[in-house]
């Protein structure tokens, strides 16, 4: 299954946790977050992993991907 794809680059805080929310909510499958702030990296792995979900991150230079899996 294709992983759904969150562009939260640029993005304050709590933005990319509330897009991040709502993907959840409604996606079954994987989803990736993409951001580029410690803060935002921090903020959506926290929330990811206190929902039960299991969070991969990848840094892609200014970028990280966070892969959020059941």
């Amino acid at each position: 299954m294709a992983s759904k794809i969150i562009d939260a680059r640029g993005l304050s805080c709590p933005e990319p946790v509330i897009l991040t929310k709502q993907a959840l909510d409604v996606y079954s499958g994987p989803v990736e977050v993409l951001v580029d702030s410690c803060t935002a990296r921090e903020n959506v792995h926290r929330f990811a992993s206190s929902r039960g979900f299991k969070v991969e991150i990848i840094e892609e230079g200014e970028t990280t991907r966070l892969a959020v899996s059941k």
